[in-house]
């Protein structure tokens, strides 16, 4: 690449950056229904046909931040879960929750662009699955460690229920078994509407200590995906049972 040819390789990474920070400035004020390509070229003072060389359209826009907001909040949980590496899956498990959680709360207007209310006519193209995934593998990496070494308890599940949960697994995590994975992705949205539900308001005047109440949630939520394990009992003697979890035929279940 020539120096003339990197000197505008270099410029259109800086006024790319530029139109979406501009855009994320947007999205806070006006929200993502109402992002204009022309209100952000005014206020970059670009031409629209220019900005249009960059985002032909509002939603090509619209699916460069939606990428950007679930890599971000992938690299979240990618980072929670390497800071707990090697302290549990109970541990990884709470580390991933708060560090979703962390993002959320330190990146509101880019949370609801992904998880808020979805934007009138527009249809997220398949360009966005692979970094709206990055979170979902971290736990579903967490639930594989888990199987593979400590186990999981595996819930039990109505009968008319077992066709889907065979399926979802051949689609999401083939190596977990069904029962995991079912509870696997019912955990997980309960998580994103534990965040919602802060994030917009919903625990104004019900929840004051939020730390420790999303933290003792996020608790019992692994031990409902099969996070199960026994309490350590007093030394050299027996075991006292799964810790605040459920009764101990469902930790006899372990996997």
């Amino acid at each position: 690449m020539s120096s003339t040819q990197g000197a505008r390789a270099r410029a259109r990474i800086e006024v790319t950056a530029a139109i979406k920070e501009e855009a994320r400035r947007q999205l806070a004020k006006e929200g993502a229904a109402k992002l204009s390509l022309r209100a952000v070229a005014r206020e970059l003072g670009m031409a629209s046909s220019a900005l249009y060389r960059y985002f032909p359209a509002r939603d090509d826009l619209l699916t460069s931040l939606i990428i950007d907001a679930y890599d971000s909040i992938g690299e979240a949980a990618e980072t929670a879960r390497d800071a707990a590496a090697g302290a549990g899956p109970i541990a990884c498990w709470t580390a991933v929750c708060e560090g979703v959680r962390g993002w959320a709360l330190e990146h509101p207007h880019e949370y609801a662009l992904i998880y808020g209310t979805p934007v009138p006519g527009y249809v997220a193209p398949a360009t966005t699955v692979p970094s709206a995934a990055r979170g979902a593998m971290v736990v579903i990496g967490i639930l594989r460690d888990a199987h593979q070494g400590l186990g999981l308890a595996r819930p039990v599940l109505p009968a008319e229920l077992k066709p889907e949960a065979v399926r979802m697994a051949a689609d999401l995590a083939p190596d977990l078994p069904p029962e995991v994975v079912v509870t696997m992705v019912a955990t997980w949205a309960q998580l994103f509407g534990l965040i919602g539900f802060e994030l917009f308001g919903q625990f104004n005047r019900v929840v004051e200590d939020r730390d420790t109440f999303f933290r003792h949630t996020v608790g019992q939520l692994a031990h409902t995906v099969g996070l199960v394990y026994p309490q350590k009992g007093p030394a050299n003697g027996p075991a006292t049972g799964p810790a605040n979890g459920p009764a101990a035929g469902t930790a006899a279940r372990l996997s």
